[in-house]
């Protein structure tokens, strides 16, 4: 949720001894750096294409998430190749990306916005089919409703050693609601882009340049995983809930792309997990203190997204 971005000549020397030994190459500059879930280094090789280096805390599921970006990059132009796999430095998993560079963010969350984003995410999910590895696990914090912590939330201890009085009461009754809701249909999981969010995409104007983030697979049900984007692509810095009427459109173009249609069940499920992901994020904004951008949203919207989730 949110990065700051910065540029400089001088990298962080563990970063330089990474680069010379594996991509046997040393850094001349550093376009970026982002700090979010990962943090994130644009460097400049020289004799070589620039390259995207990303730094988290191993979870176990990074190595999976590049092997498909790995594969999917061999079908689909938008998804970036990645130059290494996953490498351990101390507590950190590292690897590096191409970087790829230009376009810009397509903004708004209207009906016709959500349809071109829903073209994509219908183009993405159905080369993503076609991509077999191992499954990646666990699924990203913000969908992992199929989590089997104690408690209504996955355990996430920077979140887990918060105040949790600070979060509103109905956030808690909503999420616990559409959680139910979701844990009663038993659907087949796929693999897909679980933040399909705008900062994470770049566009020209001949159409889609590039998707960013492929950290963020995850293996849920496709419904589950579509209504997710539904309800957050608009996302250009903090997270946000879409409309209802662009989550309904962005809903439609999916299956319209694909040429089938969603069974009730689905339409059901897709709507719980828009409501799941907004969920988590206005609880994210209450233990942070942020201003509750998704948390108003979701206060509006909660009454017909959970009716249409049947929640």
């Amino acid at each position: 949720m949110g990065g700051n971005a910065v540029g400089g000549n001088a990298a962080p020397q563990w970063l330089i001894d990474w680069c010379r030994e594996h991509l046997h190459s040393t850094p001349t500059r550093v376009l970026f750096h982002e700090q979010r879930e990962s943090a994130v280094f644009g460097l400049r090789l020289p004799e070589q294409a620039d390259v995207v280096v990303k730094a988290r805390r191993g979870d176990g599921r990074l190595g999976a998430c590049v092997e498909a970006q790995r594969a999917l990059a061999e079908r689909w132009s938008p998804c970036p190749r990645p130059r290494t796999p996953v490498l351990p430095v101390g507590p950190l998993a590292v690897h590096a990306e191409e970087l790829r560079a230009g376009g810009g963010m397509l903004p708004g969350s209207s009906p016709d916005v959500a349809e071109r984003y829903a073209s994509v995410f219908a183009e993405l999910m159905a080369e993503l089919a076609e991509v077999r590895v191992s499954v990646p696990r666990p699924n990203p914090r913000w969908v992992r409703w199929d989590h089997r912590d104690e408690g209504l939330w996955p355990s996430v201890a920077s979140l887990d050693g918060r105040n949790q009085d600070d979060v509103p009461p109905e956030v808690d009754e909503i999420a616990r609601r559409v959680r139910r809701r979701l844990s009663a249909e038993r659907l087949p999981s796929v693999l897909g882009h679980a933040d399909f969010e705008a900062q994470n995409l770049r566009w020209t104007e001949t159409g889609i340049s590039v998707v960013h983030d492929w950290d963020s697979l995850a293996h849920q049900p496709e419904a589950a995983l579509v209504g997710a984007a539904s309800g957050g692509f608009a996302g250009a810095g903090p997270a946000t809930l879409a409309p209802v009427d662009s989550s309904a459109a962005f809903l439609e173009r999916y299956q319209r792309v694909l040429g089938r249609r969603f069974t009730v069940t689905e339409q059901e499920i897709a709507w719980a997990a828009s409501v799941w992901q907004a969920a988590h994020h206005a609880r994210w904004e209450a233990l942070h203190g942020a201003l509750p951008v998704c948390g108003e949203e979701l206060r509006c919207q909660a009454d017909e997204r959970l009716r249409l989730a049947n929640a």
